[in-house]
């Protein structure tokens, strides 16, 4: 599976801060340039590094914030500038993956399009190139594809989608139609949806022809579609690109490409899913960042930093440190300790996804600068 798809494009997202991973991911410091799992290299990096045997160099977009063009440039030295695209502010994926997709379809009409969050862990490549190639497939025949993950664990986290019947399409054996897609249920909900194959977890991975995505997104919202043409015609042109960003992305619509694209199309009967056998994770809070880490354990805990220095006796759990300060940790189970310059966080794992509501917090009391 070593050979490139000559019709295939990527696509990464590469925007959101994370904020159940505050106070390690900030504004400034998204979580996709942080090494989150102690593989020498930030997210972003192997997000790339996962596409760029199916793509080759030239054929990986990425959509990122003004402010981190630099970082995003520095960790992908390979990228080719045309393939930077900048949002003046964050306007949801819809607006971030679709004009990427205007873009490229100006540029290859008949172009396939992949998009791949920036933050995602993903381990055994191989077996996602054969989801993404078969997803390619399904999309050669008009569909819009995702991948879904078959749950390992019932889980609270994550979105759902479920499958209904199988699809005939060469080149994709695994491929069936998306019946619909669920929000992140409750546990007793989470468990019923485990003990049955036919849900999956939604990753948020989306491949289609250009041409039918954006179709999809001016068939929900007209407005929105009309803007992003307009913004890539201008797009290649250095003179105009600067005045019609300025002019039109601010006035776009935020919605997300869940809800204004899978969800309609998956009503009509034109989704599909691949099911990914590989390990995946969404790194969504810090309970999930410590079964992911596997390296600088000592006993349960899981260790994250160049210079930690932590004591621990029968503690459980993660530390993330980014100070030389020492950290002593006894007798404590399951414990989530992330100890920054100028914020410390303490909770627990089954707390984790609460670190969100100190960043609402955060906000609402006027403390940006430690965000």
């Amino acid at each position: 599976m070593s050979d490139r798809i000559s019709d295939f494009h990527a696509i990464i997202p590469a925007g959101g801060i994370g904020s159940r991973l505050w106070p390690l991911s900030r504004a400034d410091a998204p979580k996709f340039l942080h090494d989150l799992t102690g593989s020498g290299q930030s997210l972003l990096r192997d997000t790339w590094d996962r596409l760029e045997p199916l793509t080759g160099p030239d054929r990986i977009a990425v959509v990122t914030g003004r402010a981190h063009r630099a970082a995003v440039e520095a960790q992908l030295p390979g990228i080719p500038d045309r393939n930077v695209v900048l949002e003046s502010e964050p306007r949801d994926s819809t607006a971030a993956i679709g004009l990427a997709a205007a873009i490229l379809h100006r540029r290859e009409p008949d172009v396939i399009v992949g998009s791949f969050a920036a933050d995602h862990v993903i381990r055994v490549p191989h077996l996602f190139e054969w989801a993404v190639r078969q997803a390619v497939a399904v999309a050669r025949e008009g569909y819009i594809s995702t991948i879904g993950i078959p749950p390992t664990e019932p889980s609270v986290g994550f979105g759902y989608i479920r499958k209904s019947d199988e699809l005939i399409i060469e080149g994709a054996p695994e491929a069936a139609k998306v019946e619909r897609f669920i929000e992140k249920p409750d546990l007793e909900t989470a468990r019923m949806y485990f003990a049955d194959r036919s849900y999956l977890w939604n990753a948020g991975m989306f491949i289609s022809r250009a041409d039918v995505l954006l179709d999809a997104i001016a068939a929900t919202e007209p407005e929105l579609h009309a803007g992003l043409l307009e913004l890539a015609e201008a797009w290649d042109d250095r003179d105009q690109r600067g005045p019609a960003v300025d002019r039109i992305w601010p006035q776009l619509k935020k919605i997300a490409i869940d809800y204004s694209v899978a969800e309609p199309v998956a009503a009509a009967g034109r989704l599909a899913v691949i099911p990914g056998h590989f390990d995946w994770d969404d790194v969504g809070d810090f309970a999930s960042l410590a079964k992911l880490n596997s390296s600088g354990r000592k006993n349960d805990l899981a260790i994250l930093g160049e210079n930690a220095r932590i004591l621990s006796d029968a503690a459980s759990g993660i530390v993330v440190s980014q100070t030389s300060r020492v950290i002593s940790l006894i007798g404590v189970k399951d414990i989530v300790v992330v100890d920054t310059p100028d914020a410390l966080l303490v909770t627990t794992s089954e707390n984790a996804q609460r670190v969100k509501g100190v960043v609402d917090a955060l906000k609402l009391t006027g403390r940006g600068d430690v965000l």
